[in-house]
């Protein structure tokens, strides 16, 4: 069973109360070491003072960037532009005026410097050995989107969504983002109801070939595409322990005792897919031969932002058969027009 993704995504404006339970990640102590105008931030890699409502941001990992934008703000540069838009489908495109800075694994330092940044959003885990040279361009915060503490991935992702909105003056703006992906995710919930699938297991896997043998990452519980898929009322079966990265890396035997009733979601490009529908033993798996293998296509981002969260459900809702939820007045997140001169 298979189906392509949905191409758009209503996005309501829900006017409720915002709460403003925003990340420990400024103190009155912190603050009193910075520079009048700026604010202390505590991060993955140290402590760092941020100007207030920093404007001219770089972004060196596409879900920062996603970030951004979603707030209403486009940065000056980015990481990786071509491959941002190969896999990030959120309805607010990158301005034509931002700057591709490199890739993610080495971004141009130079490039950097010369779009005068007043912020840098980076992965810990990619600018460990350069985040000196990156603060000497700007301030730079760095976060770890695999925490060890047993923090789960999406529980993360909320909070460096907050941080950013705070690093650049747009709190309540994050609040509202939330807010409406929350309710996104009741109405989900609902529509599963209405169609008799809520609580339905699932396993989430993402499938490649390694060495031309068929390789699948079946997310573990702490892993941010499975949480999102349980805010709206779905059952996780995969019942491996947390992994560090949300998945453990199996081959076709570790998905043979897999249940019948279990719906198989998956992403895989079409070169895999197709080579998969042509195997007799993927074929006999008993998800496969009970027709609850559903196929995701081959570009839905599962390590996104808040709005990504919002089209993996509506790809996930689409390819189950279940109608996707109205919301009204159905609006449409924009950032702003252009990049700051």
């Amino acid at each position: 069973m298979t189906f392509r993704r949905l191409r758009s995504i209503p996005m309501l404006l829900s006017l409720g109360a915002l709460a403003l339970s925003f990340p420990i990640s400024v103190s009155a102590q912190d603050t009193a070491a910075c520079a009048n105008g700026e604010q202390a931030f505590t991060h993955a890699l140290g402590t760092t003072c941020v100007p207030e409502n920093a404007e001219r941001v770089v972004t060196l990992e596409w879900s920062y960037t996603e970030d951004l934008l979603a707030l209403g703000l486009q940065p000056v540069g980015a990481a990786d532009i071509a491959g941002y838009e190969a896999w990030v489908k959120i309805p607010i495109a990158l301005d034509e005026a931002v700057v591709d800075v490199g890739t993610r694994q080495e971004p141009n330092l130079e490039q950097i410097a010369a779009l005068n940044p007043d912020l840098i959003i980076a992965p810990a885990s990619r600018v460990s050995e350069n985040f000196d040279d990156l603060s000497a361009i700007a301030p730079t915060l760095a976060f770890d989107a695999y925490p060890t503490d047993g923090t789960t991935h999406y529980t993360e992702m909320n909070n460096t969504f907050r941080t950013i909105a705070q690093a650049v003056g747009r709190e309540a703006e994050a609040e509202q983002v939330l807010a409406d992906v929350e309710a996104y995710f009741a109405a989900a919930a609902a529509a599963l109801e209405e169609a008799g699938r809520a609580g339905e297991t699932f396993v989430l896997s993402q499938g490649f070939m390694s060495s031309d043998v068929p390789t699948f990452r079946l997310f573990t519980d702490n892993a941010m595409a499975v949480e999102i898929l349980t805010h709206i009322g779905l059952e996780n079966a995969w019942d491996d322990a947390p992994q560090l990265y949300g998945f453990t890396t199996v081959d076709m035997e570790g998905i043979a005792g897999i249940s019948g009733d279990t719906n198989f979601i998956y992403v895989a490009q079409d070169d895999y897919e197709a080579a998969m529908a042509d195997s007799a033993l993927w074929n006999s798996v008993p998800f496969v031969a009970s027709e609850h293998a559903y196929w995701l296509g081959g570009d839905i981002w599962l390590f996104g932002g808040p709005l990504s969260a919002v089209v993996l459900v509506d790809t996930v809702l689409e390819g189950l058969g279940v109608p996707l939820p109205q919301l009204t007045p159905a609006t449409e997140a924009t950032a702003e027009a252009t990049v700051s001169a």
